[in-house]
């Protein structure tokens, strides 16, 4: 159950709480009205639907875990679709016989405010245009059909790519939200993978994103662990521990 002096009224209170990280910050960036739930440390904010995940916690795991469990007993995710949330890290088995969890994946924040080096051999990055559309299309199918970013995506503000031999051969998108930028779908074509572009296409997407924001950020998969090395060599060294979960 939660009780009227663990509610946060707005946006402005739940950044309060959680001390302006830049995870709240990005996450918040295209919500409309918040309503957030404090417990031992955690918060919880949720959105109406059609504004990003149902839900999404900050703090420690155990008491986030709590709040979202009396959240969904009270029916406050039932208004959208099998309701995804994105919480502090924690082991599926926590939420056995509490939650009817379908979906479960781990998952870290990464930003960074520091623009990183050049890299060698660093090829020119590009925003691209309308007429770059069926290019941009068929490199997503064929390199990263799993994408949760794709062209017509209204998430995304720009998306920026790497042309060699008249062919695109990388491609990322900009999903900044408010104040953070943020790097999504970055993928390089099969067949051009090892040759330093994924380096190249990060490296010129976070510079174009600094220019316009104190902080950039990207989500990378635990298991992607070659990412993961290479955001942290280009300077995404602040990272938040988050597991992912979809509600039946």
């Amino acid at each position: 159950m939660i009780t009227d002096d663990q509610v946060l009224q707005d946006r402005s209170a739940v950044l309060a709480a959680v001390g302006h990280h830049p995870f709240a910050r990005h996450a918040l960036g295209r919500a409309g009205p918040v309503r957030a739930y404090q417990r031992d440390g955690a918060v919880l904010w949720v959105v109406p639907p059609g504004h990003g995940p149902a839900g999404c916690a900050i703090g420690p795991a155990e008491p986030a875990l709590e709040i979202c469990v009396a959240l969904a007993t009270d029916g406050m995710f039932q208004s959208g679709q099998r309701p995804h949330l994105h919480l502090p890290r924690h082991d599926r088995g926590l939420l056995v016989d509490r939650l009817a969890v379908t979906e479960h994946s781990d998952w870290d924040f990464h930003w960074t405010d520091t623009a990183p080096p050049a890299q060698p051999d660093e090829q020119p990055v590009v925003r691209l245009t309308a007429a770059d559309q069926p290019a941009l299309a068929a490199l997503v199918e064929e390199s990263f059909p799993t994408s949760t970013s794709r062209p017509g995506d209204p998430r995304v503000v720009d998306w920026y790519g790497i042309w060699a031999d008249n062919r695109l051969v990388a491609c990322g998108a900009d999903r900044s939200q408010g104040d953070i930028g943020f790097l999504a779908g970055l993928t390089v074509a099969p067949d051009q993978r090892g040759r330093g572009l994924g380096a190249s296409l990060t490296a010129g997407m976070t510079r174009a994103l600094l220019a316009r924001h104190d902080l950039v950020g990207l989500g990378v998969y635990t298991h992607n662990v070659g990412a993961a090395r290479l955001y942290r060599r280009l300077g995404y060294t602040s990272t938040l521990p988050l597991s992912s979960i979809r509600l039946a």
